[in-house]
Formats: C-alpha cells, sequence, structure tokens
C-alpha cells in the first residue's frame, strides 16, 4: 500500500512538446472565442477591451497550468497552496462577467488535460446560449424621486398614481417635519408610455408646487465587493 501511494505521488506526467504546444494553441483558440462571445453580448452595454483580453490571456493561463500540474498529486497541492494566498479585490461590473471567468477557467482545465473535445463541444454550447440569452434585452428599471414639502404629500402620490398607471412602485418614504422624499420604482417602458402624455412626468409633478426636485435614475447590475 505504501508502494502504491509512494508511486502515486512520484508520478511524473511527462509530456512531448508537441502535446504541450497543442494544449496551450486550443486554450488560445477557445479563448478568442469568449473574446468573440463578450464582445458581441456586450456590445453597447457596459464593454471593457481590458477585461476581455484578460479573459483569453486567462483561458491560456490556466490551460498552461493544468498542462504543468497533469496527473502529478504532489504538485497539484502545491499549486494550490501557492495560488491561495492570491486575492482579486476588482469590482465585476456586470454579473453575466463572472459566467465568462468561470468559462475561461473550465476551457483551460479541459485543455490543460488534453481533453480538446469536452472543451470544444462546452465552449460552442455556452457560446450558443449567450448570444441567444444576449438578444434578450430585459426592461431596465429605473427609480423616480421626488422631494418636496411635507403638505404636498397626498398630491404627489395621485400624480404617479395617475401617470403611470398605477403600476409605479413605492419603494421608499422618507419624511420630516418640514419635507417628504419618495422613491419609486418603474420601468423604462412605463417611464417613456408617461412622458408621451401631456404634461410630462416632471412638469405635471412640479406644477404641484413646493417640490424641491424630481429625479430619475437608472438602476444597473455593478456588482461590488
Amino acid at each position: 500500500m505504501k508502494e502504491i501511494i509512494y508511486d502515486l505521488v512520484r508520478n511524473q506526467n511527462t509530456l512531448t512538446w508537441q502535446q504541450i504546444l497543442a494544449n496551450i494553441l486550443v486554450s488560445a483558440i477557445l479563448g478568442i472565442l469568449i473574446y468573440v462571445s463578450y464582445y458581441i453580448s456586450h456590445k453597447g452595454t457596459i464593454y471593457s477591451k481590458k477585461f476581455n483580453a484578460s479573459l483569453v490571456i486567462l483561458t491560456v493561463l490556466t490551460g498552461t497550468v493544468m498542462t504543468v500540474i497533469g496527473n502529478n498529486i504532489a504538485l497539484s497541492l502545491g499549486m494550490v497552496g501557492a495560488l491561495s494566498i492570491v486575492r482579486f479585490r476588482t469590482a465585476v461590473k456586470d454579473v453575466r462577467d463572472t459566467v465568462y471567468i468561470f468559462w475561461t477557467i473550465i476551457a483551460g482545465i479541459c485543455c490543460g488535460v488534453g481533453d480538446y473535445t469536452v472543451a470544444a463541444i462546452g465552449s460552442s454550447v455556452v457560446f450558443v446560449l449567450l448570444l441567444v440569452f444576449g438578444m434578450i434585452k430585459s426592461d431596465n428599471r429605473m427609480l423616480l424621486i421626488i422631494r418636496g414639502a411635507r403638505n404636498t404629500e397626498s398630491r404627489v402620490q395621485a400624480v404617479v398614481f395617475k401617470k403611470f398607471n398605477k403600476k409605479a412602485v413605492l419603494r421608499v418614504k422618507n419624511t420630516t417635519e418640514e419635507s417628504v422624499e419618495f422613491i419609486y420604482e418603474i420601468t423604462a417602458k412605463l417611464l417613456s408610455k408617461a412622458e408621451k402624455t401631456e404634461p410630462g412626468v416632471s412638469d405635471a409633478i412640479y406644477a404641484i408646487g413646493n417640490i424641491e426636485y424630481v429625479n430619475i435614475v437608472m438602476q444597473n447590475d455593478e456588482i461590488s465587493n
């Protein structure tokens, strides 16, 4: 038993330079596929050239590391210990970015162990799925923020109720002895429809009188650490 464990730990997965080159080249090709997918799915939204280029490099690096590790258990444990000290504090700008990071790592692992078929088929399916779901545009959420005198409370609610056909969702209501602030959640489609009526949303609210400000803020999917 001791000899088996010793041989397993000592096992060296020797690769030819052709195999090593193939692992790295296939990783690079899949990295470029990921690059194209990211560019298409993020076009017109939050697109980062640096992050996209980093995805290609990350794929190649993962494939290279897996090629080095191979079946060597001792080396793999040492690599895990060395990489565990790394801490990433970069904020992810879009929830889809996390998917791309995992995609690059998984593709690199598959290429590193020489399983090109799984890497190619898996990446192709993921590419198609991201392409399809990337074409589905979600209706952006908006925040309507209104602040005015305390005596305008009921009139503001009545105007918002009427302009948005009862569909504006009241999220926050802050009051003091002299002022009141409302934060409503609406959709871009709902706002566009309300703006087509006369008067517009802001004009209708300001017409109440004693209104300090009317702000419209778009929410996004940014994630910070």
